[in-house]
């Protein structure tokens, strides 16, 4: 999510220094209201340095960190301070985090010594217990809602923690110790993995992780009530954060049954049990993507696919280790977002994230009235919910959000109107925002698109199939294109949003009933005010009508998916 500079207070300025095994990320956050929940990004820049290798020898022996490294981290840390100067930081607010590389190194007195003297900055080593708790919290701060286990997966550690965080609670919950860690990050793996491989010890090792994941999660002392939902679901979710999975996330996407995959970020993409565990082919994707540099994937460094082989390892051991896993999320949440989010208040953490993104472009008063006469649209309880539960996919938050940005892409000519709307959430205004699933993305794009029609130019058509591939019922397809068509007709009704003067123009209430055949019928009843001509809106009425014809507008044709839909227009509405 773009934010501009000239917006932001210094106060609310945050820079954080993550230095991990494998890289130090260095960024700067904004915590000023409204927004603070998602922690928009001002600057973020990578630098590649491994710790954890520098402290290993050819040979395989332990050493200290070696000069060149430690000139090379301090001037990547004198650069970020010239940094901070520029954007304003200040200085009690910058934050340098170290883990498990830093921690364990034989000379990190001297290594952090040498940052302190040429930038003025003490180094914060977070213990164990610590970083795990750190790095729960970031991934809470990931997606909406939580509840399940947790792994983060780092270049010298892997955290095993669980966690739960619901949208109508405030706070997060996890264990009072924060993670168990233990010492099977991806670097640490292919290390001893390759050692096992020499020495045909592959099966001990296997053991050894298995024995000590066993022991982490009877540790953890998982609540019974965690244990019963994942009884009643059919297992845990399974959400997992840190470089070496996100990689492993990546090549899923890669082979995804969609292709290509049109959310490019990996925050909130979501994986079955027997696609995270199909460990063969997401092997061979990555060593193909070694051997020549036109099979490459999407965001897996060379490094990351060279540790594949181990992250396999280690998933096969989990699987093994583990009660049953359902499905497992991915979480771009790290120690900097944990950081950052620990920070906030447990009323801030408990806003949702599309909707705090969407609310600056919110027009004065439309929302709350848009997203009320939206659900006015939708009867009050589904047909048949096994099949066609509408209530739990447009929920409040999704229908807030749309309301937030119903406006937004109207400056656009119409030829561009609905290719913008599509990709808002992918390379659009909320494509950078923190803390959203692939499945919100998706319906925002979707139902912003069929806001202004739904006909997108042949450039665009497969990348708004590939959306629609996503969407889990023809059901929703169904209702995202109804949803649309009432969008339409209420920014006719309201040009400029809904202010005081305007709010009896109209109102609507949806009902089912049965047509002549006994199908099910969707009626809308739609009363205009005393003021108002409905003739001005016949097109937008119209369009409606036509989303219950079956040849046209049905998800599959005659014989597909839809209900009939009947529009009743009534007397004038209450002032």
């Amino acid at each position: 999510m773009a934010v501009a500079m000239s917006q932001q207070s210094p106060d609310h300025l945050r820079a954080v220094v993550d230095m991990g095994s494998n890289g130090i990320r260095f960024s700067i956050s904004s915590l000023q209201p409204p927004t603070a929940r998602i922690m928009p990004t001002l600057y973020q820049h990578r630098v590649g340095i491994s710790l954890y290798d520098a402290q290993y020898s050819a040979a395989g022996g332990r050493q200290p960190i070696d000069q060149h490294t430690i000139q090379a981290v301090v001037s990547s840390f004198q650069q970020f301070n010239s940094t901070c100067k520029d954007f304003g930081v200040l200085d009690d607010n910058i934050t340098i985090l170290a883990t498990e590389a830093t921690r364990t190194a034989l000379n990190s007195d001297d290594f952090r010594n040498q940052i302190k003297q040429s930038t003025g900055w003490d180094v914060t080593m977070l213990p164990k217990e610590e970083e795990g708790r750190v790095g729960a919290m970031g991934v809470a701060s990931s997606l909406p809602e939580l509840s399940g286990l947790v792994m983060d997966l780092g270049g010298g550690s892997t955290q095993l923690s669980w966690l739960i965080k619901r949208q109508d609670a405030e706070g997060v919950s996890m264990p009072e110790q924060g993670a168990v860690s233990m010492p099977y990050g991806a670097a640490a793996m292919s290390r001893r993995l390759q050692e096992a491989e020499k020495t045909g010890t592959v099966a001990k090792l296997k053991h050894e992780v298995q024995t000590a994941v066993k022991q982490a999660y009877e540790d953890l002392k998982v609540p019974k009530e965690l244990q019963e939902t994942a009884r009643r679901k059919g297992g845990f979710t399974l959400y997992l954060s840190g470089g070496g999975f996100r990689g492993w996330g990546y090549v899923l996407m890669s082979s995804h049954r969609v292709t290509p995959y049109p959310i490019p970020v990996i925050n909130g993409f979501k994986a079955t049990r027997k696609e995270f565990l199909d460990t063969q082919d997401v092997k061979q994707a990555a060593a193909a993507s070694l051997e020549e540099d036109e099979d490459s994937i999407f965001r897996v460094s060379e490094r990351r696919a060279g540790q594949v082989p181990a992250v396999a390892f280690l998933v096969n051991a989990l699987a093994e280790a583990l009660p049953q896993i359902k499905e497992v999320r991915f979480c771009q949440g790290g120690v900097r977002e944990g950081h950052l989010f620990s920070t906030l208040s447990p009323e801030v953490c408990a806003q949702h994230p599309l909707v705090v993104a969407t609310q600056p472009f919110d027009s004065p008063n439309a929302s709350t009235a848009i997203a009320d006469l939206l659900l006015a649209a939708f009867p009050p309880e589904p047909m048949d919910a096994a099949v066609d539960d509408y209530k739990s996919v447009f929920t409040l938050a999704t229908l807030d959000a749309f309301a937030n940005l119903m406006y937004y892409h109207s400056s656009h000519s119409k030829d561009l109107q609905t290719s913008s709307a599509l990709r808002t959430t992918t390379s659009g205004v909320l494509a950078g925002v923190h803390g959203v699933f692939h499945e919100d993305r998706t319906l925002l794009a979707l139902l912003l698109c069929n806001r202004y029609g739904g006909e997108v130019p042949p450039s665009d058509e497969q990348f708004k199939h590939n959306l629609e591939q996503l969407v889990d019922s023809p059901w929703t397809l169904w209702w995202l294109n109804y949803v649309g068509a009432v969008a339409a007709l209420l920014a006719s009704v309201f040009p400029a949003g809904v202010a005081d003067r305007s709010k009896g123009r109209i109102q609507l209430k949806a009902s089912w009933s049965k047509d002549k055949k006994h199908r099910s019928l969707l009626t809308l009843r739609i009363t205009f005010g005393r003021d108002v001509d409905s003739q001005a809106f016949s097109k937008e009425l119209s369009n409606i009508e036509k989303v219950g014809k079956k040849k046209k507008r049905w998800i599959g044709g005659r014989d597909g998916i839809g209900h009939k839909i009947a529009v009743e227009l009534k007397g004038a509405a209450s002032p």
